[in-house]
Parts: C-alpha cells; sequence; structure tokens
C-alpha cells in the first residue's frame, strides 16, 4: 500500500474513540512479586525471597481490554472473577482505565485466575497460577450471556477471548455468535485448542502459525502457499470467515471465504513491521484489539489488518506485556516504510522519547522494575538550567539505574516563583532536561491547585524506589517522603553547587541589561 493510505488509515484511527467494543472471555489477574535473594533456605536447596512489593496488571480478556483502552475505544468486559481480593483489584484495575467492569460477573466459589510470578533482580524464580479450568456452572454461564445481549446493541465489534479457563461452552459461543450476526456485527475470535467448530459463523480468528497447525491436525509448509491452504482447509471445516493468521518474522496473512461468489477471495500477505523484538508477550492481545476496533469503524478487513499489522510491530519492541498507544500506532503508520517506527514516542524502546502522561511514565517504570533496575526521582522547576541543576541530576542517577524528573509545568511555577516565572516555557524545559544523559524520563505535574505544586500524586503513582532531595531540606520536612517510605522505598538527601541558581542567574542578566 502507498504512503497515501497510510494517511487514510490514520483517519480511521481518529474514528476509534467514537465505538463500543465488547471482550468476552477469561478474564486474569498477573501479579509481579519483586525482593533479593540472599540466602538458600536450611529447609531444601531453595531460594530465600526477601519480598519488597508486588505490581499488579490485567491479564488474558483483560489485557486485550487494556489495548482498546489504549486505542481510545470504549470497552465493556464481560467474563467471571472471584468473590475474593483479587477480584476487587481486577475491578480496580479496570476503573482506573476509566472503562466498563459492571459486567464481570461474580462466582462465589471460584477463585479470581490470577497468575503470580516471584522475581529476583531481572531473573524470574517461580511462577504460580491460581486457577480453574473446568466451566463456570450454568447459571454463570447464562449471566455472562445475558450480559453480552445486553450489551449487544451498543457495541460495534465482539472478541472472544479464549484462553481455555472454563468461561466458554460451546452453547455459550453459539449464541453469542448468533446474537452477533443477527445484529451484523463483526465476531473476532482469539482461540484456544483444536476444535474450531465450536466458533462457527464467526467472522474472524487469528491462531498463530502453531495453533493453526493444530486447528486443521497436520504439520504444512509455513510459506505463503502452505499458510493459505491450511487456513482455506480450515474455513472449509469451520464455516468461519476469515483467519487471520499471525506468521512471526514472517508478517500476517489473511485468508476470507467469498461469501458472493463462493470458494475464497485472494489471500493478502503483509510483512512483518517490527524493527526490533523485544518481547512477543501480549502480541496476539493487541493484534486483535486494533483489528476489532478498525472492523467496529465500518473499516474493511484488509485496511483493518493493516492496522493491526503495524499495531504488532510497535508492541513487540516493548519489554513485557505492554499495551499498544493510539499515538505509538499513528507515528508508525506515518513513517510508514520508513524506518522511524518509535521515533517521538519511545527511545530504543528504554526511554520515552517524548513527555509521557502519568499512565505511561508508570508503563516504562514497571516494565524498568520487571529487569531488575532501581528506578529514581527527582522534582523541580529547572527553568535555567545551570552547572548545580546538572551536577545534583548526574549524582542523583549514580545512585540509580533510570532517573524520572518531575518537572514542574508553567503554571505551577508561576505561583511558586511569581508572574513573570517561568522564563522557558514546559516544553522547553522538559526537552532540555531530557537530552541529559543522566535523565531517562521528564513527567510533567502541577497542572492543577490541588496537588498544592508538589509531587506527591505523581510519586503515589509511579513509586519509584527512591527519591531525591536537595541536603538543604531535612526528611522530616517532605511530605513526599512519608509517601515514599509507605510502600518501601528510600530517601536520599543530595548536595548543591554552592552560589549558584537560576534567580542568582536572572538577576545577572538584569542588571547587565540594565
Amino acid at each position: 500500500m502507498t504512503e497515501n493510505s497510510n494517511q487514510e488509515l490514520i483517519s480511521i484511527l481518529k474514528k476509534f474513540k467514537d465505538h463500543h467494543v465488547a471482550v468476552i472471555g477469561d478474564v486474569m489477574l498477573d501479579r509481579f512479586v519483586y525482593g533479593q535473594v540472599k540466602r538458600i533456605s536450611p529447609e531444601s536447596p531453595v531460594p530465600v525471597l526477601n519480598v519488597k512489593r508486588a505490581d499488579y496488571m490485567l491479564g488474558g480478556a483483560g489485557n486485550v481490554l487494556s489495548n482498546l483502552n489504549g486505542l481510545d475505544v470504549k470497552v465493556s468486559l464481560c467474563g467471571v472473577i472471584g468473590n475474593d481480593t483479587e477480584g476487587d483489584i481486577v475491578q480496580g484495575l479496570i476503573s482506573e482505565k476509566n472503562q466498563d467492569h459492571e459486567w464481570l460477573v461474580v462466582e462465589q466459589d471460584r477463585p479470581t485466575t490470577v497468575k503470580t510470578r516471584f522475581l529476583s533482580g531481572n531473573q524470574q524464580l517461580l511462577r504460580v497460577d491460581d486457577e480453574r479450568t473446568d466451566h463456570v456452572n450454568p447459571a454463570i454461564a447464562q449471566n455472562i450471556l445475558d450480559n453480552f445481549i445486553a450489551l449487544s446493541t451498543q457495541v460495534q465489534a465482539v472478541i472472544l477471548s479464549d484462553y481455555g479457563k472454563g468461561v466458554f461452552n460451546r452453547d455459550m459461543l453459539a449464541q453469542i455468535i448468533k446474537v452477533a450476526n443477527d445484529l451484523s456485527i463483526p465476531v473476532l475470535v482469539d482461540p484456544k485448542g483444536s476444535d474450531y467448530t465450536r466458533y462457527s459463523g464467526a467472522s474472524v480468528v487469528t491462531p498463530n502459525l502453531n495453533e493453526l497447525e493444530q486447528a486443521v491436525g497436520r504439520e504444512f509448509s509455513r510459506d505463503d502457499l502452505g499458510v493459505v491452504g491450511a487456513a482455506e482447509e480450515l474455513i472449509g471445516n469451520t464455516s468461519i470467515h476469515a483467519v487471520l493468521a499471525t506468521r512471526s518474522q514472517d508478517g500476517m496473512s489473511v485468508v476470507e471465504s467469498d461469501l458472493e461468489n463462493g470458494g475464497f477471495k485472494a489471500p493478502v500477505h503483509f510483512k512483518n513491521r517490527a524493527l526490533e523484538v523485544f518481547d512477543v508477550s501480549g502480541a496476539g492481545d493487541t493484534v486483535i484489539a486494533t483489528l476489532a476496533a478498525g472492523l467496529a469503524t465500518g473499516a474493511s478487513l484488509k485496511d483493518s489488518v493493516h492496522i493491526a499489522n503495524y499495531a504488532g510491530g510497535v508492541v513487540v519492541g516493548k519489554v513485557g506485556t505492554s499495551p499498544i498507544r493510539i499515538a505509538e500506532l499513528e507515528v508508525a503508520l506515518s513513517a510508514g516504510d520508513g524506518h522511524d517506527t518509535a521515533r517521538g514516542i519511545s527511545n530504543g524502546n528504554d526511554r520515552p522519547g517524548s513527555v509521557p502522561e502519568w499512565d505511561e511514565a508508570k508503563e516504562f517504570i514497571q516494565k524498568w522494575k520487571r529487569r531488575g533496575l532501581r528506578v529514581g526521582f527527582t522534582n523541580g522547576c529547572f527553568d535555567i538550567l545551570h552547572q548545580g541543576h546538572t551536577q545534583y541530576l548526574a549524582a542523583a542517577r549514580d545512585n540509580c539505574d533510570r532517573l524520572i524528573v518531575g518537572l514542574n509545568c508553567d503554571s505551577s511555577v508561576s505561583r511558586l516563583k511569581g508572574a513573570d516565572r517561568p522564563v522557558n516555557p514546559e516544553g522547553g524545559r522538559a526537552a532540555v532536561l531530557a537530552a541529559l544523559s543522566s535523565v531517562d524520563m521528564v513527567v510533567l505535574f502541577g497542572d492543577g491547585e490541588e496537588e498544592n505544586d508538589m509531587p506527591i500524586e505523581l510519586i503515589r503513582m509511579l513509586q519509584p524506589d527512591v527519591i531525591f532531595k536537595g541536603g538543604d531540606y531535612k526528611e522530616e520536612d517532605l511530605p513526599e517522603a512519608a509517601v515514599v517510605r509507605s510502600y518501601g522505598g528510600d530517601v536520599m538527601l543530595m548536595s548543591f553547587v554552592d552560589g549558584v541558581s537560576t534567580t542568582q542567574t536572572i538577576e545577572k542578566i538584569k542588571q547587565k541589561s540594565a
């Protein structure tokens, strides 16, 4: 496709925010427990993990919701959680994204599915799955179906996220697909197992090559011809309308039945759009979410897959399971066939290349922490950058692996320093700070007076491992110190260069110009 067509695809992105997608499936909670191993247990030859903290993310069908949320799509999630603390956490994480959790059904005697990973540094020691995979009881299944039927007139696409954890039975799948088809709503399936007749009548299924081999019950040549033959065989056996086969480094292939003329439309192959592959975790959720968002707008299957292919290329360049963001996707599409897919959004995947919003900053910090990196934080106005600033920031960076600077926005600086400040606007101040080798991220705060021009809420959300403050403070005088200590973080007081300040610099300029 040409560069002009990519601009047309960008116009489809801008319609995402006006559409609503239902996600039905196996909801999970991913828990990451971090600590240090300093000794071996005397009871048996196993490491003893001294736990420091735990982080939580939505998994399974919840990760599909996270991706749709990143695309600015309205999402309603239908599934089952337990009457437990983990179920409450799932609902809280959904609420943080301003998405619906009211369609989740609570099953009293079934635990919320939780996958817990124990890590020391960047080494995963153990994963523990707390789950049941038997089918939910018939009453719960009916409640989930009833919730979807109530939602069906409000949504423009449906995703069935099947992880084999017991939400779907054959009868429920058939009824969901029939309701959607009667309303001409596309149904997309992230499949599980070998029996795809369960998904008969679905608009699109999205197997990878291993799953496609399992579905047709045979191995096949993994070139274009072999993939197309297997996909056509699957469609012929199941009455599914189309197969989107994800092929890792070989991109994606779309095989679609020709309902008007019989047989199949000409297959379409999309080359891999990833510039670098760091982690394929969650890429399938990103692809199906983006595909559903495109189809929800009324875009063609071909255009929707084209967009989803770019989205997949972006997320495999991230570390860990991270949802797509619409700004990242727009940059990737704007770059087209060039080699600048992530410019302006990420810097080598490890640092954001623009001033991130708080939730995006938190995403980067979580990835850093999963790699065992120590994350530091400091804050200030940094109106005119001088030697005192650079020496202080360099010293702070020497005491952590990644340094975040919380930067007072313009209105906050004016309240703190006077109506004639700042000298440099927040965009310029942020750009200069971000260019320093000692600074890994710049995040703005203080836009609302309710923040009291202090980074307390920002620290509470980001949870850095250590905060740095100038040596003219005492810890007991810092309200943010209590927040950091509450989750096990540290406070470190740093020295400044004497005789250098922004105020002194401004006064010198005024004297020379007088």
